[in-house]
């Protein structure tokens, strides 16, 4: 008799990002504001677009400001429309196809305005990564 294995949403998120890495890529524009302690990362996700996102290695907003998707939202799809928020848990990594014009805003709380060292603040630029940081820390809560 042939084991099932079961594949956790990750696996099947990271499995369909590998071939969409096949696929032509189309470039997003992305427009980034600060306020006091405010970073927010606005994206337009043109119609018939499929795309994943980042691991985040903290909580953070997001909000589906324009348009409507259809979103992986903890372990399922979702079918959303603006407006709609959701507060994502650390270690979230999305995939979704706009059903219309989206605009998507990711908000994360800081004072930095360097671009390359939010990212590497915030982000985790693969599961390894993302590990990582979990067990690091963990260590530091010891």
């Amino acid at each position: 008799m042939n084991e099932l294995t079961l594949e956790t949403t990750r696996e099947k998120v990271n499995s369909i990002e590998a071939l969409m890495a096949q696929q032509p890529q189309v470039d997003l524009k992305v427009t980034n504001y600060f306020s006091q302690g405010v970073y927010a990362r606005a994206l337009e996700i043109p119609a018939g677009i499929q795309l994943t996102g980042k691991i985040h290695k903290f909580e953070q907003l997001n909000i589906l400001a324009k348009g409507r998707m259809k979103v992986l939202v903890g372990e399922f799809y979702k079918t959303v429309e603006a407006p709609f928020i959701v507060v994502s848990p650390p270690g979230t990594k999305r995939i979704a196809i706009a059903l219309e014009d989206c605009v998507w805003i990711t908000i994360h709380g800081t004072h930095e305005t360097d671009l390359e060292l939010i990212e590497k603040t915030f982000i985790a630029q693969d599961e390894k990564e993302y590990l990582e940081f979990i067990e690091d820390r963990q260590l530091v809560l010891l």
